[in-house]
């Protein structure tokens, strides 16, 4: 995993521990609230990152090996679609909640 994606992971651990006790608050409202924005806002990031993962490592497989690179291309859409797919059931269900 880069360095990038461990930071990003990190900082929004962080972010989750932190905000556990101003959201565990007796009466009122919590202080932070996660909306479905939020949860949208992560579905998209992860998607993106996936389909970019999936990308690369597809290019990289066609120039390791060119006679194989209609497979590899069809297997990387269909994967990709796969992801596409679970990306919308995701984000309809942020935007229902």
């Amino acid at each position: 995993m880069s360095q990038f994606v461990k930071f990003c992971l990190t900082v929004v651990a962080a972010f989750v521990v932190l905000s556990v006790p101003a959201m565990a608050q007796d009466g009122g409202q919590a202080s932070i609230s996660f909306s479905g924005a939020f949860g949208a806002g992560m579905v998209l990031l992860g998607a993106g990152f996936g389909i970019a993962k999936i990308g690369a490592a597809a290019v990289e497989s066609m120039a390791r090996q060119p006679e194989v690179a209609g497979d590899i291309r069809g297997a990387m859409i269909v994967a990709a679609a796969l992801i596409e797919g679970a990306t919308f059931f995701a984000l309809i269900v942020c935007m229902i909640a």
